[in-house]
């Protein structure tokens, strides 16, 4: 590959979009899992109502179900992808508002968070169905690695939002303001949708019905991988983030557990996460541009796996009685590795993803694997409380560590180093 070639993949419009759809597809699963853990545990919530509390992203893991419908039908304006992007991005604006409203401490005030939450997974899943695919559509087969990995560190700025900034607010500024600041972050990517003009043109079958829109994208995938093949693709995508997943569930909830306050996190978050994160997401797509999507795989899941070990060192520090200089240095280094691991084996993993759709029945194949690889989040994570209860924190990040080695021996069979 030219050098002029190389940076063409790089500086192009494509890339500056990749940018506005990972920051709105982060930032409201960022407020489902860091902001409102954080403000439930401030509050003296329980860890176990907490953690339970994750069931609410179940949609994510169900996504696939009406994929085919945003795949099948049009809105009345901005095309089939800008459409559908508009009305979710729109959706969240208002709905992510709302939390400010509610009072967790009562029965009815919980009952309504809950569906609150839920419905906000509802739109965030559906968001991510259209960006996903949409991502897809404008990138080719040599930009999906460095357009997955610009996607990734967006998205994992938009946690910055929510992880860092309105931490910091709700040190100064009551919940309900916090939460309509943190809302508006969901402008820029709306702004976006309305002004790019550009639209996928893919070829379709005009008069695909809505039935057909769902068998054939699943049988299409497994007649191209085979059975087995299919079957290995499948298991892996559901087990390459599970330790991870499972480590960061309660992060937030953790980090407060160690003696630290709201305001420390924010600005340790905000301060020794975003350049290592822009720099290794960058670093990340160069490589996977220069090495191919399998050795990214391999080498960036290793990352992804030692890293969470930091949580572990961390816990087997604190709980801090004072937070000293030694206790933000360590809080530094552990946030720093999450970023950086958790940043790399995402991207890697985001292309694998992508690589494996058919251009026909991108939203609904994607939606498929984006789903499985949500599911620990969506269901083990709920039992993380417990576990934490039971277990403590030290013993629980190693038991993360393990739950991560069986995702990294199936590249064995789906990624292997030599790649053809």
């Amino acid at each position: 590959m030219s050098q002029n070639h190389f940076f063409s993949h790089i500086f192009n419009r494509n890339m500056l979009i990749c940018i506005f759809t990972g920051f709105s597809s982060g930032l409201p699963l960022y407020i489902l899992t860091s902001l409102i853990p954080t403000w439930l545990r401030s509050t003296e919530i329980d860890l176990k109502t907490i953690g339970f509390f994750t069931l609410t992203s179940l949609p994510f893991i169900w996504k696939f179900l009406w994929s085919p419908f945003l795949d099948r039908f049009v809105p009345p304006f901005l095309g089939r992808r800008r459409g559908w992007m508009l009305i979710f991005q729109l959706l969240l604006l208002i709905s992510l508002g709302l939390f400010g409203f509610i009072d967790p401490h009562t029965n009815q005030g919980l009952s309504l968070l809950i569906g609150l939450a839920t419905m906000v997974s509802f739109f965030s899943a559906s968001q991510d169905i259209v960006l996903d695919a949409y991502r897809r559509e404008i990138l080719s087969d040599q930009e999906l690695g460095m357009g997955n990995s610009i996607h990734v560190s967006a998205y994992r700025i938009a946690g910055l939002v929510p992880g860092s900034l309105s931490l910091i607010l709700s040190d100064h500024f009551s919940w309900q303001a916090v939460f309509i600041i943190t809302a508006l972050f969901m402008l820029p990517g709306l702004l976006m949708t309305l002004f790019i003009s550009h639209e996928p043109q893919i070829e379709l079958k005009s008069n695909r019905t809505l039935a057909e829109n769902i068998v054939e994208p699943f049988k299409e995938f497994f007649q191209r991988k085979g059975l087995w093949g299919a079957i290995g693709i499948l298991t892996f995508i559901f087990l390459y983030k599970f330790g991870d997943s499972m480590a960061t569930a309660l992060i937030s909830a953790f980090y407060l557990d160690m003696g630290f306050t709201k305001t420390q996190i924010g600005l340790v978050v905000k301060n020794a996460s975003l350049w290592p994160m822009i720099i290794a997401g960058i670093i990340g797509g160069m490589i996977t541009l220069k090495i191919g999507i399998n050795k990214a795989l391999w080498l960036f899941g290793l990352v992804q796996i030692v890293t969470i070990l930091g949580f572990a060192w961390l816990a087997q520090l604190g709980p801090f009685e004072k937070v000293d200089s030694f206790a933000i240095f360590a809080l530094t280094v552990v946030v720093m590795a999450e970023y950086v691991g958790i940043g790399l084996g995402t991207s890697a993993f985001v292309a694998f993803m992508a690589r494996a759709t058919n251009p026909v029945y991108t939203a609904t194949q994607l939606a498929l694997f984006t789903s499985l690889s949500a599911l620990p989040r969506a269901v083990f994570n709920s039992f993380s409380g417990v576990l934490i209860e039971n277990m403590g924190y030290y013993h629980y990040f190693w038991l993360c560590f393990f739950l991560a080695i069986p995702g990294m021996l199936c590249l064995i069979w789906v990624a292997p180093w030599k790649e053809k």
